[in-house]
């Protein structure tokens, strides 16, 4: 099966990956760092439908800056999008307070899949103080290698290539226009962790930039991923007990069908 995965021209993309790759060893930079995440959930019971959205904004030290929620009853109701406008919201009300804003998810997500109406208030807010950049641990991106015919993710090949810190030269996207160019790179932080992608808004980056960006993620990582982001996902999450607490809040405990679905 991985034979199969690695593709007749292995060989010949590992050759390009290890061109590609900058070793490099960050040193700490003390720097204050917020992480911003959101999530949903949901339960349907009788045609109806109770949510909940929240994004959370919260430096690595713990202390939240940022706690936005929101919740009601409704049908078909785009959750991906509320979450969405929360955390660029939550991102609006950070860039000011912090010296580095990291957004989970992917840039390239953001305009190609989720939803492009916010698209206007992401370069907005990306620009304001040019201190936002994107973090995703996964990623399936197949940009940099698809002209040698790769079949995996552009991750996978520099995983094979690399077990040490550095990073990849950066990788310019212009298909979505020219207020909205990505600039991307794959990043380890330490030794023997994992690979995680950056994303930045615009072309004007360059290899010191990335080596400042490490040295001030390098100061607040566990197991090669910041914390704040970490702290971000932890504190955002909205379990199906506290959903089911909403439930009985609202009076909605005895109605039928409520508590077949919570569990």
């Amino acid at each position: 099966m991985l034979s199969i995965l690695k593709g007749p021209k292995f060989e010949q993309i590992l050759q390009k990956a290890r061109e590609n790759w900058v070793e490099f060893t960050p040193v700490k930079e003390e720097v204050v760092t917020a992480g911003i995440d959101s999530s949903f959930n949901n339960t349907k019971f009788q045609g109806i439908e109770l949510w909940a959205t929240t994004a959370v904004s919260i430096k690595a030290d713990g202390e939240v800056l940022v706690d936005l929620h929101e919740s009601g009853l409704g049908s078909d109701t785009d959750l991906s999008r509320i979450a969405s406008k929360m955390e660029i919201d939550a991102c609006e009300k950070t860039v000011d307070q912090v010296d580095l804003v990291l957004m989970d998810g992917s840039l390239h997500s953001q305009f190609m899949t989720r939803q492009s109406t916010l698209d206007a208030q992401v370069v907005r807010t990306m620009r304001k103080k040019n201190n936002v950049i994107f973090i995703a641990k996964t990623s399936n991106t197949k940009k940099q290698f698809e002209k040698l015919g790769s079949l995996a993710g552009d991750i996978f090949y520099y995983n094979h290539v690399t077990n040490g810190s550095g990073f990849s030269k950066l990788f310019v996207e212009k298909k979505y226009g020219s207020d909205k160019v990505i600039s991307s790179t794959f990043v380890r932080l330490s030794d023997s962790t994992p690979i995680i992608k950056l994303e930045f808004l615009g072309e004007q980056h360059d290899e010191a930039e990335i080596k400042s960006i490490m040295n001030k993620l390098y100061k607040t990582s566990i197991g090669g991923y910041p914390y704040a982001l970490k702290l971000a996902h932890n504190n955002c999450k909205i379990s199906d007990k506290e959903l089911g607490k909403m439930v009985s809040l609202l009076g909605l405990s005895n109605e039928i069908g409520s508590r077949e679905v919570l569990g």
